[in-house]
């Protein structure tokens, strides 16, 4: 069913604004889902902060053409049926979440992406993406390195208090 030109205006003026604040677009061929499977990516993305649009690549085009930095992009890439995931926090969470739901419904197939700074993405870079930690995974992995000195250091010193509350002990006892 052909949607009117309203709707078509609205849809641009969304993926416009998705594409003006998103830190990362991922795309991915998904024909033969079906559409139970596409309730559970779209609840797997929602849980992960991702936003999920089944739009006409013409229509990603033009809102594309909408912002400077996605006017020079190579949208080569755009063809057939595509969902699209984009992220507003998070640049490896769009490519997660389809490289992760794609492992266990091989219908969806990751077909590229776009990077915040308006460059196009092939497949082997989102699923490099998509093998990255997560930002909060990255955090953790930092304050964990920057703790290591410490607790080195306390686990050194409290096994020589051990010890000398050990010799003491044994002074007593003897």
């Amino acid at each position: 069913m052909a949607i009117s030109r309203d709707k078509k205006q609205a849809l641009v003026a969304n993926l416009s604004n998705a594409f003006g604040n998103a830190k990362a677009f991922a795309f991915a061929t998904y024909t033969g889902l079906s559409v139970a499977d596409m309730q559970q990516l779209r609840r797997t993305a929602r849980e992960a902060g991702v936003h999920i649009a089944v739009v006409k690549n013409r229509l990603v085009r033009v809102a594309m053409n909408e912002h400077k930095t996605f006017k020079e992009t190579d949208t080569s890439a755009l063809n057939g049926q595509l969902v699209y995931a984009y992220s507003l926090e998070d640049e490896v969470a769009p490519s997660q979440v389809l490289h992760t739901f794609a492992k266990t419904h091989p219908s969806l197939q990751l077909a590229g992406g776009f990077s915040a700074e308006g460059l196009a993405l092939s497949t082997s870079d989102v699923t490099e993406l998509a093998g990255l930690p997560s930002k909060e995974q990255l955090i953790a992995e930092v304050v964990a390195q920057l703790l290591s000195p410490v607790h080195d250091t306390t686990n050194a010193l409290s096994g020589n208090i051990h010890a000398l509350l050990d010799g003491v002990e044994a002074k007593a006892n003897a």
